[in-house]
C-alpha cells in the first residue's frame, strides 16, 4: 500500500512538482529517429512531463528541440516550415536554427535585434534510433547515459514507440512484476496450460517465454547505483537448480527484460500525469525485424496500434477488443505481450490510487520501485544526486538462466557491480 500523498508525489510530473523535479534531472527519449525520417521533414509535436515541445530535423540532419510556441507571439512551431537550415514560424516568418539562434525576423529586419535573441531550445542527443533531450536546469545537466542497445548493429535492433493513456508508474510497476508473466501472458509463457502440461515456448524473441511453470517465484533484491536489480527464482524439475530471471530497474523509469536470444529495453516516459510514451528497444546478436516485434507484441492489429501516430488505440468502448469466446483457448482473450500489458495498465484507470492495495511477497520488486523513486525524489528536491544520473548504463542487462544451488545470483550479471563505480 502507498499513501495517497506518496502516490501523488511519484505520479505527478508537471512543472514544480517533486516528481517533476526528479524527472527533469534526466535525459529523456522524446521521439524515435524514424519519426523525423529525413532532413527538412515535417516537425513533430512532443508532450513531455506536462509541457509541449516541437522536434524537427534541419537541412543538415541536426535535430532541434524547442518549446512548442514561438517566442515572438506564441504560434505553434509544429505548424512551421522546416527549410534552409532551420524552422520558420508561419505567423510572422521568424526563423530559428536547431540551436535556438534567431536567423531572421522579417517583420523587424534588424540583424542586431535578432543577434540578441535566443529561442528556448534544449540539448539534444540522437543515438540508438532514439532522439533524447534534456529539459532541466542547464547548470545541472548530467552526462548522457549510454545503453547497450546503442552499440547493436542497425539490423539487430528494433525501436518502437507506443503511446498509452495512463500514468507512467502503472506501466513501470507492471514491467517490474515478475509474477504476472506466468499468469497474464499464460499462452506465451506456459504453452500447454489447458492440459496442465508445461512446454517451453520455442520463440527465442519472446520475453514471456518462461523456462519454468512456477507461478510463485521467490524474489531477492539488491540496490545498485542505477536503482536496483532483482532475481525471480522459480522451481525446476531438479531441486538443486532454480530458474533465475534477473531484471534491473533503472531510475527513473527504465527496465531491461530478457528473452532467450534478445534484450528488451523499456523506457516509460511520462508525457504528463495520465499519458505515457513507452519506448521498446529490442536488440541481440542476430537480425530482428520490426514486423516480427510488432506481431509478437500484438500491435499488428490496427484496432490496437496506430503505427503512424504510435498510439495504442484500445479502450473500454469495446472492452479493449477482448474476445470472450477466444478465452476458451486463450487466457486473456487478447493477443500479444504489449496488448496484454497495456490493457491491464489502462484497466487501472488514468492514474491508479494505490492506497487500497493488498500486497503479497511476490510484489517486493514493485514496493522497491516505489521506495527507490521516493528516495530519488527526496534527493532531487535537496539538489542531491539521484540514482542512475549520468551513469554509463551500457553494462546493465537482464538474464534468464539456470542457477545451481549455492551459486550467488549476482554472479549471473557481474557487470552490474562494475556499474557501481562507473
Amino acid at each position: 500500500m502507498l499513501s495517497h500523498e506518496d502516490n501523488d508525489l511519484l505520479c505527478r510530473v508537471g512543472p514544480g512538482t517533486p516528481g517533476g523535479t526528479l524527472m527533469r534531472r534526466f535525459w529523456h527519449p522524446v521521439c524515435t529517429s524514424a519519426q523525423l525520417p529525413h532532413p527538412d521533414c515535417p516537425p513533430l509535436r512532443v508532450r513531455l512531463l506536462g509541457e509541449d515541445y516541437v522536434a524537427f530535423r534541419d537541412t543538415q540532419g541536426q535535430v532541434g528541440f524547442f518549446e512548442e510556441l514561438c517566442m515572438h507571439r506564441g504560434a505553434s512551431l509544429a505548424l512551421g516550415r522546416v527549410e534552409e537550415g532551420g524552422i520558420r514560424c508561419l505567423y510572422h516568418g521568424w526563423k530559428f536554427n536547431a540551436f535556438g539562434d534567431v536567423l531572421e525576423t522579417p517583420n523587424h529586419a534588424d540583424p542586431k535585434y535578432a543577434a540578441r535573441m535566443k529561442a528556448p531550445a534544449f540539448s539534444v542527443h540522437e543515438e540508438g534510433g532514439v532522439v533524447w533531450a534534456y529539459v532541466g536546469p542547464k547548470e545541472m545537466q548530467p552526462a548522457f547515459s549510454r545503453y547497450a542497445f546503442m552499440d547493436a548493429e542497425p539490423d539487430h535492433r528494433v525501436v518502437l514507440r507506443v503511446n498509452v493513456a495512463c500514468n507512467y508508474l502503472q506501466l513501470v510497476e507492471g514491467g517490474e512484476d515478475s509474477s504476472h508473466v506466468g499468469v497474464l501472458h499464460t499462452n506465451m509463457a506456459r504453452p500447454g496450460w489447458k492440459d496442465d502440461e508445461f512446454t517451453r515456448n520455442p520463440d527465442v524473441v519472446n520475453p514471456a517465454a518462461l523456462a519454468s511453470n512456477d507461478l510463485e517465484p521467490a524474489l531477492k533484491i539488491e540496490e545498485t547505483a542505477f536503482g536496483f536489480h532483482y532475481v525471480a527464482l522459480r522451481k525446476t524439475d531438479d531441486p538443486k537448480i532454480r530458474n533465475a530471471r534477473v531484471v534491473p530497474f533503472i531510475v527513473p523509469y527504465g527496465r531491461i527484460i530478457p528473452a532467450p536470444a534478445f534484450q528488451f529495453t523499456v523506457l516509460e516516459v511520462p508525457e504528463d500525469d495520465t499519458h505515457t510514451s513507452t519506448y521498446l528497444i529490442v536488440h541481440g546478436d542476430s537480425p530482428v525485424t520490426e514486423e516480427k516485434i510488432i506481431e509478437l507484441l500484438g500491435l499488428d492489429d490496427p484496432r490496437y496500434y496506430d503505427r503512424k501516430h504510435s498510439a495504442f488505440r484500445a479502450t473500454w468502448a469495446d472492452t479493449f477488443g477482448q474476445d470472450r469466446v477466444l478465452m476458451k483457448e486463450n487466457w486473456t482473450g487478447l493477443r500479444g505481450v504489449e496488448v496484454e500489458d497495456a490493457t491491464i495498465a489502462l484497466s487501472q484507470g488514468p492514474l491508479y490510487e494505490r492506497s487500497r492495495e493488498h500486497l503479497v511477497p511476490a510484489d517486493q520488486a514493485v514496493v522497491r520501485v516505489r521506495r527507490v523513486l521516493l528516495e530519488s525524489v527526496k534527493r532531487a528536491m535537496q539538489n542531491q544526486q539521484p540514482a542512475a544520473l549520468g551513469l554509463d548504463l551500457s553494462s546493465v542487462s537482464a538474464c534468464d538462466a539456470q542457477l545451481q544451488e549455492g551459486t550467488a545470483w549476482q554472479d549471473l550479471l557481474p557487470s552490474h557491480r562494475q556499474t557501481e563505480t562507473a
